[in-house]
């Protein structure tokens, strides 16, 4: 039985189909169409999942839309009315779309589709529990969901257990973590649905000194991590922006505009939002683990991407396990959605795989390119490369890497979420102490505070990082050892905000963030066989088997997925080699690639 899950329409589309209960293929809108978060109907994805699975539509048992249109429509619409008149120009640049396609999925589907047959809707956060529990590698786990809004949905907590699913409790728009994060997203001057990772970024440049007043005037915190926001302070029920004047005269000001200087306000504002969301997130897990008895826990929902607030779960020993869906935000309800189909709604039996790993396989779900393909490209472009089998390459790459050179690395299946896993990635020596800021602001061009990620061998993790367990898909933080850090002298520890960011703080001070922590990847030999190989090979020339890993595109653009996608960033940036499967390509040698002065340009960096 085939099932095909969609998600569209709010901000990044995707598809995703499972074949008897086996993820076969799963992709985002995005990568195709190179318009990041695309929110349209998936067709590319979808195309490419039924090419995956070598169907068309009409091998198709049945298909699956993430979430209710009509309930979500009736939210809006209630909404609206509580809030009129003040509502009526966000109302009115709302219908349209509404009128015109999301309340007639079904007839997309079928139009986009050419197909006859059933068509299920679970709820958003049905989907979103689908997508935690279903791929995991536990019999039965508690779940919670957290993310902006479904339908009416803001956060739910439920069991898995078998082929069944079942929320016992949720909170209620307008009241949502997700949409109080997204707030501050917006009054620091980031971009709202893809700027939050950056507040979570820029949070320990600063002090928690405005907690106090998030507690005492946004939001009723409960014991049970449940709350009540004061609506007084926000926009986004009705308004085109998330916050009002109340929430500016409470902060001292208006909202940062984008692209201007940050300040240490911003920086504050983002510690004492990250603080809040660690605490509610930590009271929730604590209440969902008394309340299930559960040792196992299952999170999805964009909130989820918060991975220092599940590190510290994870180190609190609230559960004995976390599960974390890799594509934790709209984009993995496309794959929940289908999971629900064939389990809740089928009655299937549950897959066992019986070695305790997840059902995802790494979460490489996407296209990949054979070497024909990415020899004909690179030939059709005159572009200058070296064929080599991988006992020569590996090395080659690792010598690369250890002399200071920034490898953009395209290799097997694309990545299924928004993480780069060593399929579609951008390498670097992550013992180098100017190496973040180069690819910042040379390559990814991007703000400079940005942290890096590390990419570890799984059997040295717990030598660099204090974490000994499984973190394949980037969602946890963790701290580097003591031992590997660096003491700071009286005067570097004086420094306050971005004053901090070029202080040397561990024997890989390129992938260690200025509070020592660390967003950690570990690489085994079954899920990603290729990538651990170029680890060991580094390991062997340098005794440390971490890099940087961070996602191959550069800001404002999605991930690339193609090898055009690949040569195209690699000409536009300081990229210093790539990998193309068999094919290394130097700098060095290739062609004048006429439109980057202009494409640069761009960019304005903070």
């Amino acid at each position: 039985m085939k099932i095909l899950g969609i998600s569209a329409f709010y901000h990044d589309s995707a598809a995703a189909l499972v074949d008897n209960g086996t993820i076969v293929a799963a992709a985002q809108e995005e990568r195709f169409t190179r318009v990041k978060g695309d929110h349209r109907f998936p067709a590319h994805a979808t195309r490419y999942c039924l090419a995956e699975a070598g169907i068309t539509a009409r091998d198709l048992d049945s298909v699956a839309f993430y979430d209710k249109p009509f309930l979500k429509f009736e939210r809006l619409l209630e909404t609206y009315i509580w809030y009129a008149p003040r509502g009526v120009r966000s109302f009115l640049k709302a219908m349209p779309l509404w009128l015109k396609e999301k309340l007639w999925m079904e007839r997309t589907i079928r139009s986009e589709l050419g197909f006859e047959g059933p068509v299920c809707y679970p709820e958003h956060h049905e989907s979103h529990a689908a997508s935690a529990f279903f791929p995991s590698p536990f019999g039965s786990a508690a779940i919670i969901t957290i993310d902006g809004v479904g339908e009416w949905c803001t956060t739910s907590w439920g069991v898995g257990s078998g082929n069944r699913i079942e929320l016992r409790e949720e909170m209620r728009f307008p009241h949502s973590l997700g949409l109080l994060y997204s707030a501050f997203t917006y009054y620091t001057g980031f971009k709202v649905n893809s700027g939050e990772y950056k507040v979570m970024g820029l949070a320990p440049y600063g002090e928690p000194k405005y907690v106090d007043r998030i507690l005492e005037h946004l939001i009723d915190l409960r014991d049970d991590g449940s709350f009540k926001m004061n609506m007084k302070y926000f926009a986004y029920p009705a308004g085109l922006t998330m916050t009002n004047g109340a929430f500016d005269e409470l902060f001292g000001g208006p909202p940062r505009k984008p692209e201007t200087h940050l300040t240490q306000r911003e920086m504050d504002l983002a510690r004492s939002i990250q603080d809040v969301t660690e605490l509610v997130m930590m009271r929730m897990a604590k209440h969902v683990r008394h309340e299930t008895g559960e040792r196992n826990l299952c999170l999805a929902g964009g909130v989820a991407l918060n991975c220092v607030a599940n590190g510290k779960i994870h180190k609190e020993g609230v559960f004995d396990r976390i599960w974390i869906q890799p594509a934790a935000g709209d984009a993995g309800g496309a794959l929940g959605a289908a999971l629900y189909a064939w389990y809740q709604v089928e009655r299937q039996p549950r897959l066992e795989r019986g070695d305790g790993r997840d059902h995802q396989r790494g979460s490489y779900l996407g296209p990949r390119y054979d070497g024909d393909t990415i020899r004909r490209f690179l030939d059709e472009r005159k572009a200058p490369y070296t064929r080599m089998p991988d006992e020569e390459l590996l090395p080659y790459v690792a010598r690369l890497l250890a002399n200071g050179s920034v490898v953009g690395w395209f290799s097997g299946r694309m990545e299924f979420g928004p993480r780069a896993l060593g399929a579609r990635s951008i390498l670097g020596d992550a013992r180098s102490q100017t190496m973040q800021s180069v690819m910042n602001l040379k390559i990814k061009f991007r703000e400079s505070f940005r942290p890096f990620a590390p990419s570890c061998l799984r059997e040295d993790v717990a030598d660099w990082f204090d974490l000994d367990a499984d973190s394949p898909y980037m969602l946890l933080v963790a701290n580097v050892r003591p031992d590997k850090c660096t003491v700071m002298t009286d005067e570097q520890r004086g420094l306050f905000g971005i004053d901090k960011l070029n202080v040397p703080r561990s024997a890989i001070p390129a992938v260690t963030h200025i509070d020592y922590s660390a967003r950690i990847q570990t690489v085994d030999a079954v899920d990603h066989p290729r990538y651990h190989r170029l680890l060991r090979e580094f390991k062997c020339l340098t005794d440390v088997g971490v890099l940087i890993n961070t996602s191959f595109n550069v800001r404002g653009e999605p991930i690339v997925e193609s090898p055009a996608d690949a040569y195209t960033c690699f000409q536009r940036t300081g990229i210093d080699a790539l990998v193309l499967e068999d094919c290394v390509l130097l700098k060095r040698d290739q062609p004048r690639f006429e439109d980057a002065g202009d494409w640069r340009s761009q960019f304005t960096l903070d």
